[in-house]
């Protein structure tokens, strides 16, 4: 089992910080009865105000359908020497920036400027009740770049940020020097699978949602659990504790909804990109059979599964996913 999710020393003291100002500590984490949730577990701002961000946070202020917004993102810069060379880091549907905090010190310390937004309705970004799309989150993407004078960038999406991936670089090759597609879900449209749920479903199913069922909805991510993984259900079930939670559930929603209406498997065949699907082979029954499918669609593909990993490896097996990400990516630069 791995015993923590953050192993540099850095990291740890960031972890530390983390679990300070959530009042979780250490031996309220270990042996801890999964069926209630512990007493001093309180609110979580859906801003995450609170959450430490393992680098400065930023702002890019813009406007969508008459609504003004922010969207967060850290832009790190490379450790020592730098290899000229970007990275952009996509969160999944149930997580944040924040979760690459040990992605982006592996890759900073191999030389690379290292940049990961928070998607509008996410993290530290703006929670505005409007239609979401993954054509709309590249767009936005797209324009941090530009502000921040990006000419092209390695593009890496994890869970729901694969699909996001997988659209910008179908709409921007031009900018896109290599994809790597993380535990990708929607590899196959939803749409074929199961039935459509309305917004107002997935939004009324959600509002009572239970610290069991939050726990549970977690936990199915690992193949392995580590106590470490507990700041994300302190978090997930603080927003649901918030008087903002009616709010943040239909931002879910809405994006839920975006999952399950705006399928990205037929971009496969057009995507220029060098591409690595880097991914725990143990992520539900169908995924290791749907991902070797994936890879042969993208003419330029390279699949590696690691074995007796779940959904998160960048959690679960931190250094031999870091080593295999950077291997491909260094590739770009000879």
């Amino acid at each position: 089992m791995i015993k923590s999710v953050i192993s540099c020393p850095k990291l740890t003291a960031i972890a530390a910080l983390l679990m300070a100002s959530l009042l979780i500590r250490p031996d309220m984490l270990s042996g801890q009865d999964t069926d209630t949730p512990p007493v001093d577990w309180g609110p979580v701002s859906i801003g995450l105000e609170e959450v430490p961000y393992p680098w400065p946070v930023e702002y890019m202020e813009f406007s969508i359908i008459g609504k003004d917004v922010r969207m967060a993102y850290m832009d790190v810069d490379p450790e020592g020497a730098s290899n000229g060379q970007v990275v952009v880091l996509l969160h999944g549907l149930n997580f944040f920036g924040e979760y690459w905090a040990e992605t982006i010190y592996a890759l900073s310390n191999a030389g690379y400027r290292v940049i990961v937004p928070d998607q509008v309705g996410f993290g530290r970004s703006s929670k505005p009740i409007i239609p979401y799309s993954f054509q709309k989150k590249a767009a936005n993407t797209r324009n941090l770049l530009d502000k921040l004078g990006v000419d092209e960038a390695a593009i890496v999406g994890h869970s729901m940020g694969g699909m996001l991936a997988a659209r910008f670089a179908f709409t921007y090759p031009e900018i896109t020097t290599r994809l790597v597609l993380v535990n990708m879900i929607g590899q196959k449209d939803f749409r074929k699978l199961r039935p459509w749920q309305s917004t107002e479903e997935m939004y009324e199913a959600s509002l009572d949602w239970t610290y069991e069922e939050i726990r549970q909805h977690q936990e199915r991510y690992y193949v392995d659990w580590d106590d470490a993984y507990d700041k994300y259900i302190r978090i997930h079930y603080g927003w649901r504790l918030s008087p903002e939670w009616p709010r943040m559930a239909m931002v879910r929603a809405l994006n839920r909804q975006m999952v399950y209406s705006q399928p990205v498997e037929y971009e496969f065949p057009h995507i220029e990109a060098p591409t690595l699907i880097l991914s725990g082979e143990e992520d539900g029954p169908e995924f290791a059979y749907n991902a070797r499918e994936t890879c042969n669609t993208i003419p330029d593909c390279e699949l590696i599964l690691l074995e007796n990993v779940g959904h998160n490896p960048h959690f679960e097996v931190p250094e031999r996913f870091h080593a295999d990400l950077i291997t491909f990516l260094d590739a770009n630069r000879n």
